[in-house]
């Protein structure tokens, strides 16, 4: 789906900063205006303006703020922060050493912060304790009645931060009585620039440890915990079901098999290609995204390290080992994972269901964004259906 730009990184990242105006994380003129003023494949412009944008409306949510107007502070700084994700998201050249980079980060961080203080019941920021330090989450209740609720135990993917995670699923959630820890993993968000943590194939490592913390708030019904993880973390979520069982069900969004498939297959067209991944990188606005930021992630150098770094994931004979009911989502246009999702069922032998979204239906795009009120309602419905049994 087209939307703004002919190029399909930027067409894809300003369809998904608009479509969490769903939940209050983005106003379509603020996008529009903000897009008209970037140029086709500019990296840095794209920056700029977001980061322009996100600091005039940071500044209307401190003013409410100051003022008394707390819902106004908590839309404004909502979507500040999105904007300052937005401002940051090309940024991979060099990120540990970008300061510009690292600021807009932390903006986005603390305006999110702020506003998660204003929901009407409070989110709670958390530390997951992971092998011998944390990982940062929130904790986000229906309210403060203290009640067990079935929960969501959710991260999301390859460039997913803990603060979009509220737009992107635990919103959602808790508009349809499910309390959700969420969190980043990592190789995600903050665990990368300040703790040096990378994505590793094996994630029952990090799911495993945020179950055993969710299983100490009582809110947190331990009988109807659902696991889902978002874009890559349609891999690293269907990694750590197949070996942690706590769990009642399991949503793939989307379904991943084998995430090395994909570099594998980028390094084929590079050498087929004269000039190689340079070239490539140089003249694609996606390629060069996905290469810069996985070196950044996976904690490798090169192009070459990066392919070898992503051998672990696949779910070739582990898919079989899901217990749980699991539900895999598939999007008609993915750019990413194309035909994925149905090898991910054809692989498990456990209760699933595979929901394809269509272009005709708005739905088509990687994770369905602009779709997220059709994805939280097909999800959502099916986990109601499936945990009142």
């Amino acid at each position: 789906m087209k939307f703004l730009y002919d190029d399909e990184s930027f067409s894809f990242e300003a369809l998904r900063a608009a479509g969490y105006a769903a939940y209050g994380g983005a106003d379509l003129g603020e996008v529009l205006v903000t897009c008209r003023e970037v140029p086709e494949g500019d990296e840095d412009a794209w920056s700029a303006r977001w980061a322009a944008t996100a600091s005039r409306v940071e500044r209307i949510g401190r003013d409410a703020l100051a003022a008394g107007h707390r819902i106004s502070a908590r839309e404004a700084l909502l979507r500040a922060s999105n904007y300052y994700r937005c401002a940051d998201f090309y940024r991979r050249e060099n990120p540990a050493a970008d300061a510009e980079s690292a600021r807009l980060a932390k903006a986005s961080q603390q305006a999110f912060a702020d506003a998660s203080a204003l929901l009407d019941t409070p989110a709670r920021a958390v530390r997951i304790p992971y092998e011998d330090t944390t990982l940062p989450g929130y904790l986000f209740l229906v309210d403060d009645s203290g009640t067990p609720r079935p929960a969501v135990v959710y991260h999301g993917g390859y460039d997913s931060t803990l603060e979009e995670n509220y737009l992107a699923l635990a919103a959602g959630a808790l508009r349809r009585g499910y309390n959700v820890l969420t969190f980043d993993g990592p190789g995600q968000g903050s665990n990368v620039r300040e703790q040096g943590l990378h994505f590793r194939p094996d994630w029952e490592a990090v799911v495993t440890p945020a179950v055993d913390f969710a299983l100490t708030v009582p809110e947190l019904d331990a009988d109807r915990l659902v696991l889902i993880g978002t874009s890559l973390g349609g891999y690293l979520a269907a990694r750590a079901a197949a070996f942690e069982h706590r769990i009642a069900a399991c949503v793939l969004h989307d379904g991943v098999y084998d995430f090395h498939e994909v570099v594998a297959g980028l390094a084929d067209r590079a050498a087929a290609t004269s000039g190689g991944i340079e070239e490539m990188m140089a003249r694609d606005t996606q390629v060069r995204w996905v290469v810069r930021n996985g070196q950044w992630t996976l904690g490798v150098s090169g192009f070459e390290e990066m392919v070898k770094a992503t051998e672990g994931y696949t779910m070739a004979g582990i898919a079989d080992r899901i217990t749980c009911p699991t539900l895999v989502l598939d999007a008609e246009n993915d750019q990413f994972f194309k035909g994925q999702p149905q090898r991910m069922v054809d692989e498990m032998t456990c209760q699933r269901e595979l929901i394809l979204f269509h272009e005709g239906e708005g739905a088509g795009e990687h994770c369905h964004e602009g779709a997220i009120s059709l994805f939280h309602q097909r999800t959502f419905d099916w986990l109601d259906t499936l945990l009142a049994r």
